[in-house]
């Protein structure tokens, strides 16, 4: 696939059709602009080489399919730490959605008998031996699930209960920009309460205003693995949770609080 994810107007970044989600046509799925952000910070100057193994998003209002500055900045630098920010903001200025990311030192540590911690195997089946999951009814044509490679291992897209899948993203994602495990990673963890929604879709709105990853090491590979599972509270609130994988095993967790309502 050739068509990137966002295209670049000057100074600013605009979503193309690929960027967008599957419940308003003028809106980015929230997997498109957390890889963009993602990405972005990974390609932000350091001291020392760095790795990221945290990145906090505040989704702080839909982000549109129209024209968006992109912000960045180093908040604490520093030779083991880094604390980095990125931005984006529409063109009057309104800040749409933010990432804190904390990276640390990238080096070889000699531990007496390798990795500590509990080993887990990624979840089987293997995606090639998985189909590709199609456009549901009722989506655009164009959208991020054309961007993205979605398999399903259990669960179903949409439907309530847990739900497990592998994630690959197979278009560009910015001219100049590279599109890191980092950002795979990202585009991958906000499909968590998609895979596991709480609720049935139709009666019940549940969308998450934020999204937590940490990593314990970046993904080897393109592929990405989300075991989620989701709450709902009769308070209006909710929870998912995802283990991640790539095709070598477990790799870090993530989390979306959920804002839960029926859908009148």
């Amino acid at each position: 696939m050739t068509t990137p994810i966002f295209e670049r107007d000057g100074d600013r970044i605009v979503p193309t059709a690929l960027a967008r989600g599957p419940w308003d046509p003028g809106q980015c799925h929230g997997g498109a602009p957390a890889a963009l952000l993602a990405a972005t910070i990974d390609a932000l100057p350091s001291l020392v080489p760095m790795q990221g193994v945290r990145l906090s998003y505040d989704l702080l209002r839909p982000v549109p399919l129209a024209p968006l500055h992109l912000h960045t900045a180093v908040v604490r630098e520093g030779k083991r730490v880094q604390l980095a920010e990125a931005c984006l903001t529409g063109d009057d200025g309104t800040e749409l959605m933010r990432c804190r990311a904390l990276r640390l030192r990238a080096g070889e540590v000699d531990l007496p008998d390798g990795d500590v911690g509990p080993a887990e195997a990624a979840p089987t089946p293997a995606p090639e031996e998985l189909p590709r999951l199609e456009r549901l009814s009722g989506w655009e044509a164009e959208g991020f699930w054309r961007a993205v490679d979605v398999r399903m291992v259990d669960g179903m897209l949409g439907d309530p209960g847990p739900g497990t899948a592998w994630f690959r993203v197979e278009a560009p994602l910015l001219d100049g920009l590279e599109l890191t495990p980092l950002a795979r990673v990202a585009a991958a963890a906000d499909f968590g309460n998609g895979i596991s929604s709480p609720l049935p879709m139709g009666p019940y709105l549940f969308v998450n205003p934020d999204l937590t990853v940490h990593l314990d090491r970046l993904p080897v590979g393109d592929w990405v693995a989300l075991a989620s599972a989701s709450v709902a509270r009769t308070t209006g609130s909710g929870l998912t949770t995802s283990r991640l994988y790539d095709v070598d095993g477990r790799i870090g967790i993530a989390a979306q609080s959920l804002f839960v309502a029926g859908n009148s």
